[in-house]
């Protein structure tokens, strides 16, 4: 198995587990017809159906959309209406094609929580899994270049908090507090070689406070802040 996420697997197993339902259903639907439509034109019906109009929102970082309004089936009404014939053989298929979105909707909300389950987003474990080539790379002048200290960082894994980041105080701390020509940055220090948890599929920039107990994950959705009880860099007097 390559690096691909195990989100984007979960959710190709239900993509197919729901568009084999979907196809089950219009099957069912065929074989209740009276007059029966041609397969070609009965499965173009139902992609059009999918279109719809929808209201989107935010779940686990993930945007999910609720469709309201059959687009699709509306296109479809207008073009088949003057041909009621027409119209009447194809409306269930059309109608097969909008409700199957929540189909997919259903299947998108049983994902998402099987991943967080997975891999909680609130846990440093799931950002850093391998430290086997873990080091520090100074990116500030304030920084000292003092090395990692690896097993304080192993055994803080599972155990390090998340803390809320309060960028005001940092900013008042840093920017405000502090000399202009003497002025320290908050997190001088970037982790490097290090790998997020296997199948996570999440990438990310870590960065170790100046006292070596903060650590920040900066995701390309948010940034997220943890906190060791003691220092993962060397201390040199």
């Amino acid at each position: 198995m390559n690096i691909e996420s195990t989100f984007d697997v979960v959710a190709t197993v239900f993509n197919i587990i729901a568009w084999s339902g979907i196809l089950f259903w219009v099957y069912r639907v065929y074989k209740k017809q009276i007059i029966k439509p041609e397969i070609w034109k009965m499965l173009i019906v139902m992609i059009v159906g999918l279109f719809s109009f929808s209201i989107k929102f935010n779940l686990f970082q993930s945007i999910i959309n609720i469709p309201i309004l059959p687009l699709g089936v509306w296109i479809l009404y207008f073009i088949l209406k003057p041909r009621e014939e027409s119209w009447q053989k194809y409306r269930s298929f059309a109608w097969v094609g909008f409700w199957a979105n929540f189909i997919f909707l259903a299947a998108t909300l049983l994902t998402l929580p099987i991943h967080y389950l997975i891999y909680p987003n609130d846990k440093l474990s799931t950002y850093i899994s391998n430290i086997e080539h873990a080091a520090i790379v100074t990116i500030h002048p304030s920084g000292n270049g003092q090395p990692l200290v690896k097993d304080d960082l192993l055994n803080q894994l599972e155990t390090m908090e998340k803390q809320k980041i309060n960028s005001s105080e940092w900013y008042q701390d840093i920017v405000i507090n502090s000399d202009t020509n003497e002025r320290n940055e908050r997190f001088p220090y970037q982790l490097v070689g290090t790998f997020p948890k296997w199948g996570s599929g999440l990438h990310s920039i870590i960065y170790i406070e100046e006292d070596g107990k903060g650590i920040l994950v900066s995701t390309p959705k948010e940034q997220l802040y943890f906190r060791s009880e003691m220092s993962l860099i060397e201390r040199v007097e």
